[in-house]
């Protein structure tokens, strides 16, 4: 069973029957906005406000490769926490931070803690509890940002016509872990240039509360870009057509073969960057944001309609790849594959 079913099956219904999704009666006490299925939780603050809530873990092995450099896993295990809140247009709060550790190394945790607050002061996110034990490396932390309830970004929104647009560049994570675990040979300069990509990634706050009023839907790139797009499209209810050529990725990533450069930016994890749809009309206004905040946004399709949640993939020609390499590229990271 996937992750996404298995959340789907013995989760997701039973945390509906439970709690409705929204109480159109709070307006002075806390109730739930939103449950599972997006990449944060909402609950009603104010008649106004919504607290946005999400939880990542980190787990040594499978998130992250043993003997990590401690400072850089400080600054990850937040910034892909961060980076959830990006994509609904969240302003950060606070954290909590659980830490399951095999032992109790100074040495390790002075380095573990500076990267958590540098990341922690610069978006004013303040840690407020959490707790630890004794076991393997794990590392598991529950964000909360702010959001005016009108200004809210979610995965369900999209429109047909919409453009679709990434941030950044995407596989360069991908690239780097391909070349560590011997899958492929680059160059040391080319590691050097992507490995920070891959320890050190950068939560696009700005860019999501940039967005709140220019898109009509939106989603974190943690898991693959095609992947995680499956996902904001199947809760709009629409397909897509992708121009797999436009995907923006890196010069070390560009120098890659054809079948590794299409398998990193389709498909490899660990980007962080935000994938959003937007009407045509926003063209201008996003090109504009785009050089406020000096960050690449680029279209590479729109919102189609295919059937929901399909992804039609074309090459540089126009023309559409082949089913045998389409299955590859949509295919995104799952914990229990």
């Amino acid at each position: 069973m996937s992750e996404f079913a298995l959340i789907e099956k013995y989760f997701k219904a039973g945390a509906s029957a439970m709690v409705p999704v929204a109480n159109p009666n709070a307006k002075d006490h806390l109730s739930v906005a939103l449950g599972i299925g997006d990449d944060c939780a909402l609950l009603t603050t104010s008649q106004d406000e919504l607290m946005a809530i999400s939880t990542d873990m980190l787990v040594e092995g499978r998130h992250f490769l043993p003997g990590v450099n401690p400072q850089w896993l400080g600054h990850k295990a937040l910034a892909v926490n961060l980076s959830d809140l990006a994509a609904m247009g969240a302003q950060p709060l606070a954290f909590t931070l659980a830490l399951a550790l095999p032992a109790s190394d100074p040495g390790w945790l002075e380095n573990f803690s500076r990267g958590l607050f540098q990341l922690a002061k610069q978006f004013n996110c303040h840690l407020i509890g959490g707790d630890t034990t004794a076991g393997p490396l794990t590392i598991s932390i529950t964000i909360m940002g702010s959001v005016g309830n009108q200004q809210v970004l979610r995965r369900e929104g999209a429109k047909l016509g919409d453009d679709i647009w990434v941030s950044g560049c995407v596989g360069d994570a991908r690239l780097a872990l391909g070349s560590l675990r011997q899958e492929w040979s680059i160059s040391d300069l080319a590691l050097a240039k992507v490995l920070p990509r891959m320890h050190l990634p950068t939560p696009r706050i700005a860019l999501g509360l940039g967005l709140r009023s220019l898109a009509s839907a939106a989603i974190d790139i943690s898991d693959g870009l095609l992947g995680d797009l499956r996902h904001l499209l199947r809760a709009s209810h629409v397909g897509a057509v992708i121009d797999v050529s436009a995907l923006p990725i890196s010069a070390s990533l560009a120098q890659q073969p054809e079948t590794i450069r299409w398998q990193c930016a389709a498909a490899g994890g660990d980007d962080y960057e935000l994938c959003f749809t937007a009407s045509p009309e926003k063209r201008e206004q996003i090109e504009a944001l785009s050089q406020k905040l000096s960050l690449p946004l680029t279209r590479i399709g729109f919102v189609s309609e295919s059937a929901e949640a399909a992804i039609d993939l074309l090459d540089s020609q126009g023309q559409a790849i082949a089913a045998s390499v389409t299955v590859n590229l949509l295919r995104s990271f799952d914990h229990f594959a």
